[in-house]
Parts: structure tokens; C-alpha cells; sequence
């Protein structure tokens, strides 16, 4: 009975060794499947990968093609012309060490850098552009970011930290020569559109409704910046950012010499060397064009002061139009969001003062300015009744006028609006200058201004 016994006991051994060896084999099978499907995944991915960016046209030779064709591809894309580029390419490679790195050149980094400024593209969109990844494009754009940063020190500051001479603009125009040959610039503040998490956005959402930046900047009459503080809360009032700027060295702001003074609306602090309109009186030059006669000394001078100060106004216009990044804020932190501000008008200074007054975008805030000035003299040269006399009259024949419409702080609004002229010799002497009219769209668009 015992040998019968030990001989069941040892099949059952052999049997359950038997199971647990067939165990192990399906588990090292299984193993072995997982394993070969990660290799084979890894071999397929990383070492005969098809690579994503196939084009012919890489973005070095893409740059090359719009440095060498027509100059309103330079301008579309880098918002500069051609000239401007290589300058500031220069400019950056000699003074502030714009280096060539193995794989991408110092003319494809500027390149990056100024399409994403001046069309506010995304990296996905620059991505397909330049036939780079994702990484490869914010690496290098932090880095010319970086550069351009530096420049801003040298570039955002007066040409001349004296003020010994009368700008030209004061010089040559007897609506502002003699009495404000003390002038030195204007200051204003405007808001750009930030990105930040929802648990941030709170201090940042001002009277725009929305979060954004308060940037406060000096300008003079030649439309270049020369201080700039960019990174406050658009809740935040004007002058505090204003007093913050001049009462605290480190921001190292131009202040005024004695005798010298800055032009400011009335939501900043009248003060000695910063002089604002009188209160109370007309004061915006829409107001002037709307209704009745300049009369008083105080609306004489608002009229002035207005026309004078609309010169930040426009410079703010020239930036926001010429870059959009500052229309459509990508999600950066926020410290690089207030850096991008600062190396706009940074680039915007550049331009200016290589270029004078043959970049279009410039041009046209200037010839702007200049037409409205000009058909403000024809009208009161022809002795023209104020708009309010003209409400009963609306021949669409007449409608050929001109307006400039301005709200502060934050940028110049243009606008074309409906009005009369005098005289027949004066219409076809308007329409001679201005071919293109957008009437009815501009138009809506002032009334809701005045309105809000």
C-alpha cells in the first residue's frame, strides 16, 4: 500500500513541477512580447524615424528668398525693410554677441524672432515656416528675446539727456513756436492684452474688462520712445505707475532739466516740469471738430496741447500696428509677456532711426496727422460753420471729410467721417489726396467711442 502511495505522490510532483515550468515559459513569453514591442517601438521612432519637417525649403533658405526678392516681402513678414534687417542683424551679432550656433544661423534666430513679433504667429504655425521643432523655435526666440532686452537700455533713452535743443517739429510750426519751445516729449500710458492663469487675473483686469498689462511710456516729437515701464497691473491708476517712475532711481527715468517740461493729460498730476490742460475745458481734438469754435484762451491752449500730445497717441498707434503680437499676447509667463512689450518698441526705436520717415507704417500715422492739420486750416481758410450747424444736411455727395479721433490712454483711433466742405474747388481738392474711404464701418465705430 506505501509503494502504491509514493508512487501517486511522486506523479503529483512531477506534474506540479511540470505546470510551474509552463508557467514560467508564458510569463517570460509575455514578457518577451512587451519587450520586443517596446524595442521595436523605440527602433521605429527614434532611429528610423521619418522625419516630420521634409521640406525642401528650409527656413534659412526661405529668409534668403524674401531678403532677395521685393521689399514688400520683407515688410509683410519681418514688418522692416530690407536695409533695416541687415542693420539690426549686424547691430545685434557686433554689440550684444548674436552668435551662429552649430545648427541654425544668427539670420534664421532674427528672422524667428521678427516673424513672430510682426505676424503673431504661434510655434506650430513657425514650426511649418522654418521646418524647425517646437523646441528649436522658443529656445532661440528667448534668445534673441535676451539680446534685444539688452539693447533696449541704449536705444529707449533720449538722444540728447540735455534737452539743449528745440525739437524740430516745435521749431518749424508756428501753431507751437514760440510757446511750448520748452517741450521735450510727451507721456501717456496704454494696455496691452496679458495672459495669465485664472487665479492671477484679477489685479490685472482694469476698466478693459480684461487682464492686461499697464504700460507707461515717454516719447518725443520724433515718434521714438525714450522711457519706458512695462509689467504693471492694468488696474492699477496711471499716476501711480507715473510717480513710481520718476520718485524711484533705479528706473533711471529722463527727468526733465529746469525750465524743460513734458506734456501729460489730465489724468496725471499737474506738476512742476509735467504740464497738463486746463480741466474743465474742451480738451480732445474730436471734441473741437465736433462743435463750436475754438474761443478762450484756456480752449486755445487745450487745442494746442491736444494736438501737440497726440504725438505719443500716434506712436503707440505705429507699435500696435506694426506688431501683432501685441494684439494677440501668446501664453508666455508673464515676465516674458513684459519683455516682448519692452523689445517692440525697442526694434520700433531702431527703425526709426535708420529708416527717418520712409517706413510706411511711420508714413502713415504722420500724413494722418498731417491731412487732418491741413483740412482743419482749408476749412477755417473758407470759413466754415461748426458740425452742429450741419446735422440738417446729409448729402451723401459731401460726405468726403477727414477726422482723426483720439482716446487716451492707449493708442490712436483713426477714423473717416462724414462731413461737409465749403466750397466744390475744396471737395475736389479733398478727394484728390484721399482715394480710399472706409465711411460707414469707421464711422459706427467713432460713435461708439464718443458714446463710451
Amino acid at each position: 500500500m506505501s509503494i502504491v502511495e509514493n508512487y501517486h505522490s511522486d506523479e503529483s510532483d512531477d506534474g506540479k513541477e511540470k505546470k510551474e515550468i509552463l508557467q514560467r515559459m508564458e510569463c517570460f513569453n509575455r514578457i518577451f512580447v512587451v519587450a520586443s514591442s517596446f524595442v521595436q517601438l523605440y527602433y521605429e521612432k527614434y532611429i528610423l524615424k521619418q522625419p516630420c519637417m521634409d521640406s525642401k525649403q528650409t527656413g534659412e533658405t526661405w529668409i534668403r528668398e524674401v531678403l532677395d526678392g521685393h521689399e514688400s516681402r520683407c515688410m509683410i513678414n519681418f514688418r522692416m525693410s530690407k536695409m533695416v534687417f541687415t542693420s539690426l542683424l549686424r547691430v545685434l551679432e557686433t554689440r550684444y554677441n548674436l552668435q551662429t550656433s552649430r545648427n541654425i544661423s544668427s539670420t534664421e534666430m532674427l528672422g524667428i524672432f521678427l516673424y513672430i513679433l510682426g505676424t503673431g504667429a504661434k510655434v506650430s504655425q513657425c514650426r511649418e515656416r522654418f521646418q524647425r521643432s517646437g523646441s528649436t523655435i522658443s529656445r532661440h526666440f528667448a534668445i534673441v528675446l535676451e539680446k534685444v532686452s539688452r539693447m533696449a537700455t541704449d536705444l529707449i533713452a533720449p538722444e540728447d539727456p540735455f534737452f539743449s535743443s528745440i525739437p524740430e517739429q516745435i521749431r518749424n510750426d508756428s501753431r507751437y513756436m514760440p510757446h511750448f519751445k520748452d517741450c521735450i516729449g510727451a507721456i501717456d500710458g496704454t494696455h496691452i492684452a496679458a495672459i495669465l492663469p485664472p487665479n492671477e487675473q484679477v489685479p490685472y483686469i482694469g476698466r478693459k474688462g480684461i487682464p492686461t498689462q499697464n504700460v507707461m511710456a515717454v516719447c518725443d516729437f520724433n515718434m521714438c520712445f525714450t522711457f519706458v515701464m512695462a509689467g504693471w497691473e492694468g488696474s492699477a491708476h496711471d499716476t501711480r505707475i507715473f510717480l513710481d517712475a520718476i520718485r524711484d532711481p533705479k528706473y533711471k527715468f529722463p527727468h526733465p532739466p529746469n525750465g524743460k517740461y513734458y506734456l501729460v493729460d489730465s489724468g496725471y498730476p499737474q506738476m512742476k516740469g509735467y504740464l497738463g490742460p486746463y480741466r474743465g475745458q474742451r480738451y480732445h481734438l474730436p471734441d473741437f471738430r465736433r462743435g463750436r469754435p475754438v474761443s478762450g484762451k484756456e480752449e486755445i491752449f487745450n487745442h494746442s496741447h491736444s494736438s501737440l500730445r497726440s504725438v505719443i497717441e500716434r506712436t503707440f498707434g505705429v507699435l500696435k500696428k506694426k506688431w501683432a503680437i501685441l494684439r494677440d499676447m501668446p501664453s508666455y509667463s508673464f515676465e516674458k509677456q513684459t519683455m516682448i512689450v519692452v523689445a517692440t518698441m525697442t526694434i520700433h526705436n531702431f527703425i526709426r532711426k535708420h529708416v527717418g520717415r520712409n517706413d510706411a507704417d511711420f508714413m502713415e500715422y504722420e500724413d494722418i496727422n498731417w491731412a487732418y492739420e491741413n483740412i482743419i486750416h482749408s476749412e477755417n481758410a473758407h470759413g466754415r460753420e461748426s458740425d452742429d450747424d450741419d446735422d440738417d444736411d446729409d448729402d451723401g455727395d459731401d460726405a468726403v471729410g477727414f477726422k482723426v479721433e483720439t482716446t487716451r490712454p492707449g493708442g490712436l483711433w483713426l477714423n473717416f467721417a462724414v462731413s461737409k466742405v465749403g466750397t466744390p474747388a475744396l471737395k475736389t481738392e479733398i478727394r484728390s489726396k484721399f482715394i480710399t474711404f472706409y465711411v460707414i464701418g469707421c464711422c459706427s465705430f467713432s460713435l461708439m467711442a464718443d458714446y463710451f
